[in-house]
Order: structure tokens, then sequence, then C-alpha cells
């Protein structure tokens, strides 16, 4: 038995998301809390240690390239927990919601010695429900690369125009990278002026980062199609969000980004995609 598609997505566009008690539970129950846990993309939280580790480029840092991998593992038994509430029912239909282009992951990786391959050593997956992203769950192999994560997704967001970043509960981890805790009657007031937002047309997103010199052009290199493609009620669109827009911004840097952003550069002149993402953690809006 799966879970209907159609359901699960009118049920995260109403604040409701499912769990199951127990990895090996059939069962699924819907589940909508009293107090929600959002990230403030702004206030994002980043120490001085994650913020080293982030532009030292410890970490390769993909989105959407192992996502069947990433909530596997998440759904597996760790040190810190003894069951999870992913059952196969929840992690087939977000395998589904993935190949249909609504879910996503971000997937930090490490050199494997013993095979000379890279090792996946953290990652996050969740759902993107108009300009909501809905963080579902986490893990890390390595130290700092769910923060890692969570740091590139937040700033995936911002370049893409998500409004809106849904941790569902309230952890110490969480709450030390920024999170605050809402009613929620707030979240869903946040998520109503949200979920009706579109995949962004190729000429809606602009770069975020704030320079003296030239921009990028509006939405080059961005494709439509990331993220749900209206409301789940039907709204009408009100804005446009992209989850690969920082694709794009990455290219445009990969090919050459150097004086044309403004973003710091190391002493040897050089620069990378993770002191791009710091100073896109840190400026403000």
């Amino acid at each position: 038995m799966t879970i209907d598609l159609d359901l699960l997505i009118k049920a995260y566009a109403s604040g409701i998301f499912p769990m199951a008690d127990a990895r090996d539970d059939p069962e699924t129950f819907w589940v909508e809390p009293k107090s929600r846990a959002i990230i403030p993309l702004e206030r994002f939280r980043m120490s001085r240690s994650l913020r080293k580790t982030i532009r030292s480029d410890r970490f390769r840092v993909t989105a959407d390239t192992a996502f069947a991998d990433v909530i596997a593992i998440c759904a597996e038994q760790a040190g810190d927990r003894r069951e999870t509430w992913i059952n196969t029912e929840i992690e087939e239909a977000f395998n589904q919601l993935h190949r249909l282009g609504y879910a996503h992951s971000v997937e930090c990786w490490l050199p494997d010695e013993a095979t000379g391959q890279e090792k996946l050593a953290g990652g996050l997956y969740g759902l993107a429900i108009g300009g909501a992203f809905c963080g579902e769950s986490m893990f890390s192999r390595s130290r700092d690369a769910s923060k890692v994560a969570l740091a590139w997704l937040v700033a995936r967001l911002k370049v893409g125009g998500f409004p809106l970043l849904d941790c569902q509960f309230m952890t110490d981890h969480l709450a030390s990278l920024g999170a605050v805790e809402i009613s929620q009657d707030a979240y869903l007031e946040q998520l109503k002026r949200v979920r009706g937002y579109a995949p962004s047309p190729v000429s809606a997103i602009r770069s975020p980062i704030k320079s003296s010199g030239a921009s990028f052009g509006a939405g080059e290199g961005l494709e439509a199609g990331d993220g749900l493609a209206a409301g789940a009620d039907g709204a009408a669109a009100s804005a446009s969000v992209s989850f690969g827009a920082l694709d794009a911004l990455l290219a445009r840097l990969e090919e050459d980004v150097r004086g044309a952003v403004g973003f710091e550069e190391s002493s040897g002149g050089s620069s990378s995609p993770g002191k791009l993402i710091a100073q896109l953690l840190t400026q403000t809006s």
C-alpha cells in the first residue's frame, strides 16, 4: 500500500504531514502539531567554525543527486535514535515525489580513502510546496555534515526565492542554527501566503548577491519546473520560486564570477562555491 500523492501534497499544503511509529510499522498517521519550528532564512545562525568549514569546501555539496540514498539513510537506525518515523510507505511516496520534481535533497560528499570513490557524509531531504520548503529529515556521518547541508539549503532557498523553511519539530540542534518555534495557526498563515507560488519563468530571478559591480542577468541559465507548479488549493501564483536557481549561480561562478559579484576571495585570489555560500548566508537583504 502506498500513500496517494495528491492527498500527500494537499496535506502538506494544509500544514499536515505523515509519520509512522517505527520503520517497520505498516501504518501511517497524519500529524498536525500545535507548534511548528521554522528557520527564518535571514536569521540562519552560522558559527565561526561552521563558516570556516563551509568556506574551506571540505565537503562537495550537491542537490538532487542521491535522493533515494538520502531518504534511505534517514530511515535507518542510528546511534542517536533507535527508531525512525520513516516507514516504507512514506519512503516510497517521497521517492515518487522526487521523480515528479516535488521532493528534493541536498548531499554532502567526502572522499573514501578505502575505495577512492566519494561517499555520502551527510544530507537532508524535503518537499517544495509553492514557496515553502518542508524539511523532513537529515543525517550526518561526519562532523558538521548535516549543518553544512542545511546551510547550503538555506542559501539555495534564498537564491530561489523561497520565503518559508519549515522544520516541523524544534530540536536543540535546529535552535542552535536559528530555528524558532511558532504556533500552528501562525505557521498556517505563512503557508497560506506562499503555497500558491509557481516555478519561475526564465526571466524571473536575479542574483541576491549585493555588488558594486555587474550582477547576474535576470534568470540567466535558469530552468522552469522546480517545485510545485501551483498551490494545492488551486490558488493563483503570486510569485515565483526555483530550487535550481543556485545551480545557475554556481555555474556562472565557475565561468568567471570574480569581480562581478564582489564576494570575498582568498589570499591567492581564487573563488569557490563555499565562499559564495558563506557570503549568501552572512549578507542581509
